[in-house]
């Protein structure tokens, strides 16, 4: 098995740097599906976009690595032991090569690895199997979907929905739950992978295991196959859409697997995927470990289709109310009380990158450089240094839910005018957006190519203690668009499409599967 350890590099980087032909149709029917001249439809378009940077320069279509899941089948005999060794050698090659971002990070200290090796990480199982060849699938889920993942024990009150009990319709009610509590925050439009029965173990590897499914396949299960068929028809009935902006398309994908169960249990276990739905594997000789053919349709046979540049005109012109603005850092308060919820800020000048440990530090240090009327991008960026300097090479937003317990004192401590994210924050942080006058701008999550494009310079970086990810990094910028989802006003459009969409989930309570 020469070319194994090879073949295995190769599915890696295809796997953080080409979408599947399966989920590139999936996401071309979102876009015709969804008004070009809304903000959902703008998104869309800026993925579409992603998708196409990432494959044509070999680079991660979204920053975040996630954890590598690996399932291998292998023949009788195989040696697992080498097998896993070349595996990880192979993952520790592609980080280095700068496909996989630093991830790994250890659970006591925060040390991050360096090379995601360690404890647990990458995740690695072996299957046995009659066939000759060896089947290598591999899953990268990033973090920001990982934390909405749900699982509900039955019988249960679920918000909205009332009781859900231990049948179908409890199932159902749960997965529609399941959706509505992801809102934006998950990198929405998603797929979800569900798991009917099981331990709470083994109920999230059931769920986890559906996404490796083709995104077109059909249920053998009549009744799992019904429950796919609603959910697809009715999640996107509850208005969340793209980043959780409202739109016409949340979900883009439902697959649900069901094994058995203790009776004194009833798990419904949801994995939530975001649009970057990074899967793929290969069939390899189980000789030499060659790649004898790709489980999933290439990529590169589908082109996605994007119109970036008319659907941010259209959005911006076909309604009165928004606006695009193009600011200069350092902000001022004036500037951005005069923003308002819908506005396009495009911003040019210098921001800096700060995510969990540099939001806990801060809290009891001082700054290492002036923030007063600063951009602070919540961002894990992957960084490759060559002898001209360190280089932007995926750059998309993190889930900025996370620094809510720091983010209102932060402001109002360095002066900070303006935060970028994903998926919105609560009432804490909206407060001091408007005691202090700053804003929220939403990023599109996952679109880590065509943020980085915005990227011209590192100015400088600070706590590389803290690991790649979670240093903070002064990057010098030009043209980054964002939206204002949560103003100085008191304003915010995530606390208003979640205030919908739970009036919408009212009517999905009554019992549909009888």
């Amino acid at each position: 098995m020469h070319h194994f350890e090879e073949s295995v590099y190769k599915l890696i980087v295809e796997t953080s740097t080409n979408l599947p032909g399966d989920v590139r149709k999936v996401i071309q029917a979102a876009q015709e599906a969804e008004d070009r001249a809304t903000r959902a439809g703008l998104s869309l378009s800026t993925i579409a976009t992603n998708i196409e940077m990432a494959e044509t320069k070999v680079s991660p279509i979204c920053q975040d690595t996630g954890m590598p899941t690996f399932i291998v089948h292998t023949p009788v005999g195989a040696n697992q032991i080498i097998m896993k060794q070349q595996i990880r050698s192979a993952i520790a090659r592609a980080t280095k090569d700068g496909k996989l971002r630093t991830n790994s990070v250890d659970s006591l200290t925060g040390a991050n690895t360096g090379d995601n090796l360690g404890p647990g990480t990458p995740v690695i199982h072996f299957e046995q199997w009659e066939k000759e060849d060896i089947d290598v699938r591999l899953i990268l889920k990033g973090g920001g979907c990982e934390n909405k993942n749900i699982q509900y024990s039955l019988p249960t009150e679920l918000e909205g929905l009332g009781k859900a009990g231990r049948d179908l319709d409890g199932i159902r009610k749960c997965v529609m739950h399941a959706v509505y509590q992801a809102q934006g925050q998950g990198c929405s439009a998603g797929f979800i992978g569900v798991g009917i029965g099981g331990d709470r173990t083994t109920g999230y590897e059931l769920a986890k295991q559906q996404l490796f499914r083709h995104a077109d396949d059909m249920n053998p299960d009549p009744e799992l196959r019904k429950l796919e068929h609603y959910v697809m028809e009715n999640a996107n009935k509850l208005g969340i859409g793209t980043m959780g902006f409202g739109g016409q398309v949340t979900l883009l994908g439902c697959k649900a697997g069901v094994m058995n169960r203790l009776p004194a249990s009833f798990f419904v276990s949801v994995a939530y995927n975001c649009w970057a739905y990074r899967r793929q594997g290969v069939l390899l000789n189980a000789d030499s470990g060659e790649i004898r053919e790709w489980i999933y349709p290439s990529g590169s046979d589908t082109p996605m289709v994007s119109q970036a540049a008319d659907a941010a005109a259209e959005a911006v012109t076909g309604q009165e109310e928004r606006r695009e603005v193009v600011l200069n850092t350092p902000f001022t308060e004036e500037q951005m009380r005069s923003l308002k919820v819908g506005d396009i800020v495009i911003i040019n000048g210098e921001m800096h990158t700060g995510r969990d440990a540099l939001h806990k530090y801060l809290m009891d240090h001082d700054a290492p450089v002036d923030l007063n009327g600063a951009v602070i991008y919540h961002c894990g960026p992957v960084m490759l240094k060559d002898e001209t300097g360190w280089h932007v090479k995926a750059a998309g937003p993190t889930t900025s839910i996370r620094e809510e317990p720091y983010q209102g004192d932060i402001i109002k401590k360095f002066g900070i005018r303006a935060v970028i994210g994903k998926g919105g924050m609560g009432p804490r942080t909206l407060a001091a957006l408007q005691e202090h006058g700053a804003v929220y701008l939403n990023a599109i999550g996952g679109a880590a190519q065509y943020y980085a494009e915005c990227f011209k310079q590192v100015n400088g970086v600070d706590y590389m203690e803290f690991g790649i990810p979670e240093a903070m990094w002064h990057l010098k910028t030009e043209g980054f668009a964002a939206i204002v989802t949560m103003d100085a006003h008191g304003n915010s459009l995530h606390a208003d499409v979640e205030q919908d969409s739970l009036a919408k989930l009212k009517q999905f309570k009554e019992p549909v599967f009888v």
